[in-house]
């Protein structure tokens, strides 16, 4: 499901958003300097995959690295990912552990 769809970071609203059975996923943002604040997850009741939010996760987390920038996240789903998913640790700012 997720293989056919884009990620598109929508700088204007402040959300990283993709498109699911009709629906909108996203997971809203604040950058400052060099950090990107993971805020909010919104995954649609509708979508029944299990994987998705993973998938999601993964797709959001791979445009930040390739952007060079570190990651603080805020959100408890977000920050659970991160712990369960030891490689992308190295992205946080110096100083912060989850």
């Amino acid at each position: 499901m997720i293989d056919e769809v884009t990620l598109i970071d929508n700088t204007f609203l402040r959300q990283f958003e993709l498109k699911v059975e009709n629906q909108l996923a996203k997971i809203e943002y604040s950058l400052q300097d060099r950090k990107i604040f993971l805020t909010k997850l919104v995954v649609p009741e509708t979508v029944q995959d299990e994987n998705f939010t993973e998938d999601f996760l993964k797709m959001v987390m791979t445009n930040i690295q390739e952007r060079n920038i570190s990651v603080v996240p805020t959100s408890p789903p977000i920050a659970k990912f991160i712990r369960k998913n030891r490689r992308y640790k190295a992205m946080l700012p110096v100083g912060v552990r989850i």
